[in-house]
């Protein structure tokens, strides 16, 4: 199928290559037409956003929600309000087999984090100590150590960079075992 235009005249030729009469239509008469957007978007600031007007400039923080063409910024704990979700913390602990000095272990993430703070050991225990105040490392037994943290994405990347530390000071702690026993 295609259109061919002769002497002014439009025709929409239907050609199947069969045995069969081809057909050959006029074109319709359309009118022209044009389509103006607004690319603007609008938002609107909903319950806990929306009591205070925010001034121009202002940082407002929140969810973006859009709904059938409209877009909402709300406040996160008016979330269910207007959604089936629901926000939630999630507190993380992981126990690692740790036979090393506990004291060690909190020198070693000294050198490499910059705010590694000690925790009273009535509070947790035993002793603890605390990385960017963000993951609690607990000694646990003469075997375990735990760490605890809330998860959000920096929490999780000090406790995976505080794990692979851990772990790093095992190695080294095997190698030193074994170059020492040959």
């Amino acid at each position: 199928m295609f259109m061919a235009d002769i002497a002014g005249v439009r025709v929409l030729y239907t050609g199947d290559y069969s045995c069969e009469e081809d057909c050959h239509l006029c074109a319709a008469e359309i009118l022209q037409f044009s389509l103006y957007f607004n690319s603007e978007k609008m938002e609107k600031t909903i319950r806990r956003l929306a009591e205070k007007t925010p001034e121009v400039g202002e940082t407002v923080s929140g969810f973006l929600v859009k709904k059938a063409f409209t877009y909402q910024i709300m406040a996160i704990d008016d979330l269910h309000v207007f959604s089936q979700l629901s926000t939630e913390n999630i507190s993380q602990r992981i126990t690692i087999a740790y036979s090393g000095a506990f004291g060690v272990l909190k020198h070693r993430l000294k050198r490499i984090f910059e705010s590694v703070e000690s925790l009273s050991d009535e509070e947790y225990e035993g002793p603890a100590f605390r990385v960017h105040e963000r993951l609690t490392v607990k000694y646990e037994s003469e075997k375990h150590i735990s760490l605890h943290w809330r998860s959000d994405p920096i929490s999780d990347m000090v406790s995976d960079s505080v794990i692979i530390s851990i772990l790093l000071i095992l190695l080294i702690l095997i190698l030193i075992t074994i170059t020492s026993y040959y």
